[in-house]
């Protein structure tokens, strides 16, 4: 490709970001680091729709700042996470506001030193941020890469390099966030709009676009989990998780199955990041364990995961 060619594919694709990018999502229209920052931590394994539509703009209204997130407990930020799943991602994100609770760093090496942050994540602080020339590989934006570059099999340090050579360090910003839109608008895992992309004319996997981008099956392992309700006054007892990817939240009280079948309410299936879950629910009427209580009324507001609420759902569909 001429160096003529290269500079009018990168127009094309601002020229696209301009007029069917998603410009309107409310992180785009803000030069705020610490909201850029929430976001890229919340877009993480989650859609967008429902970061954009209801937790980003929540999480903003409890914690505007930086500040205001370093000075709360990890409880209240978990209870405004509850439904996003991924409960580590708040725990970094509230250690990263006591470590930086004036402002984050401003360049990708700082930031790498903070827990949580990683490349992707680096880069586009700095790049969604702080405005600054450097590039940025997600899932969508490598998926293009590698298509229009026709790399097939590449390694992510090798994606990185295509991500520097195809920069458009006039306009670094717009690039990164077109060539994302565009993976996930234009250029998705499955049957991508070749005729719609502004990168179609000189891009070199287009022919047999399956063949750049092979989508890894993802591996479940089965397990059964087996928790106890046990509920006096309108309040249910929870424990605190000591480990594991809800460490720190609370949780119904683990049981023996084996000592409570004729107490089971019912079952439920859930899925957590490699697992495939089988949940069962049992009614008891005391836990030998040390235990919070948590009133009915104050769910929405409780640091418990999706898990434990749907194991609520369950106990109250019994009382009826």
């Amino acid at each position: 490709m001429t160096k003529l060619q290269f500079k009018a594919t990168q127009e094309s694709l601002l020229g696209w970001y301009e007029t069917d990018a998603r410009n309107s999502l409310p992180w785009r229209k803000t030069s705020d680091i610490y909201h850029i920052y929430l976001s890229e931590i919340m877009l993480q394994q989650t859609q967008v729709s429902r970061v954009a539509s209801e937790y980003y703009p929540k999480f903003l209204q409890k914690f505007p700042t930086l500040s205001a997130l370093s000075k709360a407990s990890l409880e209240e930020v978990f209870s405004l996470w509850s439904g996003l799943g991924y409960y580590r991602r708040a725990k970094n994100l509230h250690s990263t506001a006591q470590l930086c609770p004036e402002g984050l760093p401003d360049t990708p090496k700082d930031l790498l030193k903070l827990p949580g942050i990683g490349r992707y994540t680096a880069s586009a602080i700095c790049s969604f941020g702080y405005k600054q020339s450097v590039s940025v590989v997600d899932t969508n934006i490598a998926r293009v890469l590698a298509r229009f570059f026709a790399e097939k099999d590449a390694k992510e340090k090798e994606l990185w390099s295509l991500a520097d050579k195809f920069l458009n360090t006039k306009n670094p910003t717009e690039h990164n966030l077109a060539l994302m839109d565009l993976g996930a608008m234009v250029c998705m895992p499955k049957n991508p709009d070749c005729d719609s992309c502004p990168l179609s004319k000189e891009c070199l996997g287009k022919e047999n676009p399956d063949l750049y981008y092979k989508k890894k099956s993802k591996v479940y392992v089965d397990k059964e989990l087996h928790f106890g309700m046990c509920v006096k006054e309108n309040s249910f007892a929870t424990v605190k998780s000591q480990e594991g990817m809800y460490k720190d939240m609370l949780k119904l009280p683990s049981l023996e199955a084996h000592r409570y079948e004729d107490a089971c309410l019912g079952d439920f299936k859930h899925s957590v990041t490699h697992f495939r879950l089988k949940v069962f629910v049992y009614l008891v009427d005391e836990v030998q364990e040390d235990v919070t209580w948590v009133n009915m009324q104050d769910i929405d507001t409780a640091p418990i995961s999706s898990l434990t609420q749907k194991a609520l759902k369950l106990y109250k569909e019994s009382l009826v």
